[in-house]
Parts: C-alpha cells; sequence; structure tokens
C-alpha cells in the first residue's frame, strides 16, 4: 500500500461547486439528481474518502513508531552486547591479573611496621622505588635500575619539598596501574605521615634526610615482605623505633661523608 505523506487531518474539502469541476458535476446530474444535489454528493465521497485516509495514517504511525522501536531495541540489545562483552573481558584480564599477581591482592594485616625487618628469601632487586629523572619526571623503577641509571635520582635523595611534590603524582599512577584501593589508601596515609612528621619541622637537616631514607627503606621493605610469606603489613603509621635507628644511621653516614670529605682535603 501506498505511504500516505501528509496527515489527511489537515486536508480541506475541493471546492466542487467552481468551474474546475464542471464538467464532473454534468457526469452526475440527471431528472434526479440537480446541480446542488452532485455537488453535496462530491463533497460526501471526498469525506468518506478523507476519513478512510485518516485511519490509514493512524495505522501508518503507529507501524512507523513500532517499526523505530523495534530498531531501537535492537539497538539497545547490541549496545548491552557489547557493554555486557567488554565486562566479561575486563573481568576475565582482572582474574588472569589476580591469578598473575596473588600477592597483589593479598589483605593487608592489621600490622604495622616491625622493628626488625624480616628476613626474606627474595632479595631487593625487584623492589619499585619511586624516582625523578633527569627531566624532572618521576617514574616507578626498580631499585636494581636506580642503582644503575645515573638519570636517575632515588627519592632519598630528593630534596623534602620536591618529594612532597611527587608524592600525589604518584597516587595517581597508582590508580593508572589498577592498585588495590587499600594500598592507595594506605600508601597516601604513609606519606602524609611523614609529611607531617615532627623531625620536618626541625632545624636539623639531619631530621628531614632521616625521613626521606625512612620512607624509601621502609616502601622497598614493604614490597619485598608484600611477595613473601611475611605478607604485606601496614606501613602508614610512622614506627618511631626504627626512624630514630634510622636517623642513627644518617647521622653516622653523614659524619663518615664530611671526614673522608676533610681528610681528602687535608692530604691534597
Amino acid at each position: 500500500m501506498p505511504r500516505i505523506r501528509n496527515d489527511p487531518n489537515f486536508n480541506i474539502c475541493l471546492d466542487y461547486a467552481s468551474i474546475n469541476f464542471a464538467n464532473t458535476r454534468a457526469q452526475l446530474i440527471n431528472e434526479n439528481v440537480d446541480e446542488e444535489q452532485a455537488i453535496q454528493l462530491l463533497r460526501n465521497i471526498w469525506q468518506a474518502n478523507n476519513e478512510t485516509d485518516k485511519v490509514l495514517w493512524q495505522q501508518q504511525l503507529a507501524e512507523d513508531r513500532e517499526q523505530r522501536e523495534h530498531a531501537q531495541r535492537i539497538q539497545e540489545d547490541e549496545q548491552e552486547r557489547v557493554k555486557q562483552e567488554r565486562i566479561d573481558e575486563e573481568d576475565a584480564a582482572r582474574k588472569e591479573e589476580r591469578k598473575k599477581n596473588k600477592h597483589k591482592y593479598i589483605p593487608i594485616l592489621d600490622t604495622g611496621i616491625p622493628d626488625e625487618p624480616s628476613v626474606t628469601p627474595c632479595s631487593m632487586t625487584d623492589a619499585m622505588v619511586l624516582s625523578t629523572l633527569a627531566d624532572g619526571s618521576t617514574a616507578w623503577i626498580s631499585s636494581a635500575s636506580a642503582r644503575n641509571a645515573k638519570s636517575v635520582i632515588n627519592d632519598e635523595n630528593l630534596p623534602f619539598e620536591e618529594f612532597c611534590q611527587a608524592c600525589p603524582r604518584f597516587l595517581v599512577a597508582l590508580e593508572e596501574a589498577n592498585w588495590p584501593e587499600d594500598r592507595i589508601r594506605m600508601m597516601a596515609l604513609f606519606w602524609r605521615n611523614i609529611q607531617v612528621h615532627k623531625y620536618r619541622s626541625l632545624r636539623d637537616p639531619i631530621a628531614q634526610k632521616t625521613l626521606l631514607v625512612y620512607q624509601a627503606e621502609q616502601r622497598r621493605r614493604w614490597h619485598v615482605a608484600a611477595k613473601s610469606s611475611t605478607g604485606p603489613y601496614n606501613i602508614s603509621t610512622v614506627n618511631e623505633k626504627v626512624l630514630a635507628d634510622t636517623r642513627e644511621k644518617v647521622y653516622w653516614e653523614e659524619r663518615l661523608k664530611r671526614d673522608n670529605a676533610r681528610d681528602y682535603k687535608v692530604s691534597l
């Protein structure tokens, strides 16, 4: 059936009394039908046809609406299929990630930094360290790479203010690397407690150096423990005993550097 292009509800009956329809009227006029009756008959025929078109128009609108809704359902079903397919792929990838890196998802133990580092069979070479590159950017690299790369500054050797600026960047990097939320929160609190510790406000230059060395060492040790039978403990709270031991070590290391520099000058 041909489509109706215009809404018949807005159609206006033709002027069958005009000269344009004189021939049509003449064909209807006889001894029982005069001209006025012929005009009315034409009007009635037009009205009946228009009423039929109105019914067909509504049917056409309903069919068009049904086709649009059907097409929309197909599109929505396809979008849902693609979405579910993506979810399934991501879920499979997460399961594979958890399978390959079980240590990454082991719950953090409700214990803090131990007073003495645990002895573990794995080495420190694969621990990730927070370092600044020569161009000023920051990156996670293995501790082995840090020792071998001349263009890398270990975070314990950064000025304290640069360390503070780097921490938020690394939290973003952790999120982009899909670290579990509990570990991101722990690291955020860990660095916050380092930055607000009373050592930072002391005039003693050894104090801030101690904080940097402490956070670098404890983070590396945490990575090692997380991959060992010890499991990941919570490093967010500063262990004051370990910090005091670190300060003692930093003091003697700095004193040894000064003594060596003095002896070198004397030898010259």
